[in-house]
């Protein structure tokens, strides 16, 4: 018997809306941050480095120092740009290694912080003011007081200056000493388990010791110290020219990760204000009062941890290392105590944190008795300058009695004079103090490795053996 099958048309599918349109600004808004960021790279390090390696080629001098990779080479540029009088103009911009002319610079009126290596006008500027209207707030963005002027530089600073009093850092003193201690006792255990193995001075004292001071200026929790760490090392480089792809798009996304780190972080002080620097800049008032507002906040937090922090770890690493490399400068240390004030000047005089700063001239105007015209970039060498022989007998002697070690410019001059200094000197002196006293005997090991980082100074790597 046959069977009868019937077959049955199916139902027509009910029709799906499609997912593209709802997500298309989602993707379209990616592709523009990566556009934006890659015309970021391309302007403000790839072009630049492209000419820097091209006038360096030439022979100029300027060039040759912006490329020099070797310390030894670095220094002696600084020393032949030195002799080429007291502004020397390159291909790209005036320099200088002259201590009262690197003071006229930056406390001049007529010069503004930073420089710019985009065009004024057409297509390039055009791309500039778009790519670089997205960029993660950082050291080098306004409204950081690295990069604005009066009158908004002037409000800024007011109000940050009052947290960052003299008295205030004092009062750190105590908890520093504290902190410097406990970490020493570390270092202690460790050296007498094994005392023949090197520790990294870098990684376990000179960084560890300033970004937890840090983290309590920003009322860091403890279990979030660490995550600071690892963004201040991140966003080091930001300061650099000519950043390598890889390494721009790596520092960018470290500085967006603080952002929004920030952003959470100082919402919860303004729930909770505790007895920390940041919660007192959350409830500071300017005259007006006006308080910050949370990316004037975040900036300041962020320029506090870059240069609170970074410059702080070079500061104790190249005290570190010189005062290994003299042991009659350490002896006469330990025979005079009084004079580690002194000593830490000198270390910042002799090898400064910070190489060098730059600035763009806004209108014409006369430098060391040269006229030089607006929008020209002056390049100061802050290390050349603090070894200027007009003003330090035998400069490249390192000296802890110095008469006049505080003249030097590592901390910059003038309007941007580093809010920090007062911090950088406590710390210095009592982290250098500290680490001597307790280990005499600490020498170098093989493996000390200088940062890459071309603008801040100090060291990656610091093997050190402690006890003998």
């Amino acid at each position: 018997m046959a069977t009868l099958t019937t077959r049955t048309t199916p139902a027509a599918p009910t029709p799906r809306r499609s997912a593209l349109p709802s997500a298309l600004p989602s993707v379209l808004h990616r592709l523009e941050q990566r556009a934006a960021g890659e015309t970021r790279w391309l302007l403000g390090h790839a072009l630049p480095r492209m000419g820097v390696q091209s006038s360096a080629r030439s022979g100029d001098l300027h060039g040759r120092f912006i490329a020099a990779t070797d310390d030894a080479e670095t220094w002696r540029l600084i020393e032949e740009i030195r002799a080429q009088g007291a502004l020397h103009k390159s291909r790209f911009a005036y320099v200088t290694t002259s201590l009262p002319v690197v003071k006229e610079v930056l406390t001049s009126n007529d010069v503004r912080s930073g420089v710019e290596f985009t065009p004024d006008s057409g297509l390039w500027s055009r791309a500039a003011r778009w790519a670089f209207s997205s960029t993660p707030i950082g050291p080098l963005t306004p409204p950081s007081l690295l990069v604005t002027e009066p009158p908004d530089h002037t409000r800024y600073r007011k109000l940050v200056t009052r947290v960052f009093s003299v008295r205030a850092v004092q009062g750190l003193r105590d908890r520093t000493e504290q902190i410097a201690t406990e970490l020493l006792d570390d270092l202690e255990a460790r050296a007498r388990r094994s005392p023949h193995t090197p520790v990294d001075l870098v990684a376990e004292y000179c960084a560890l010791l300033p970004v937890t001071v840090i983290a309590e200026i920003l009322g860091v929790p403890t279990a979030e110290r660490e995550r600071v760490l690892r963004f201040g090392t991140a966003a080091a480089p930001s300061l650099d020219l000519g950043l390598t792809r890889g390494t721009f798009h790596q520092v960018e996304g470290a500085l967006r990760e603080f952002e929004e780190w920030l952003t959470t972080h100082i919402a919860a002080v303004r729930r909770d204000p505790g007895e920390d620097l940041l919660s007192q800049l959350v409830t500071a008032q300017d005259d007006d009062g006006a308080l910050l507002t949370d990316a004037e906040l975040k900036a300041t937090a962020g320029l506090v941890l870059a240069a609170g922090f970074e410059t702080t770890v070079n500061l104790l690493s190249n005290g570190i290392a010189l005062l290994a490399e003299h042991p009659a400068q350490r002896q006469r240390l330990l025979d005079e105590p009084g004079l580690w004030p002194n000593a830490v000047d000198e270390v910042l005089r002799f090898d400064p944190p910070v190489l060098l700063t730059g600035r763009t001239v806004e209108r014409d105007t006369e430098v060391a008795g040269h006229t030089v015209r607006r929008g020209s970039m002056i390049t100061t060498l802050l290390a050349g300058a603090n070894r200027d022989p007009e003003v330090f007998t035998d400069p490249h002697s390192f000296d802890v009695a110095r008469a006049n070690a505080g003249d030097h410019v590592a901390f910059s001059s003038g309007r941007h004079y580093c809010l920090g200094a007062a911090l950088a000197r406590m710390e210095g002196e009592v982290g250098l103090r500290a680490i001597w006293d307790r280990f005499p005997d600490l020498a170098l090991a093989r493996g000390a490795a200088r940062r890459p980082t071309r603008i801040l100074r100090g060291w990656e790597q610091l093997p050190a053996t402690l006890v003998r």
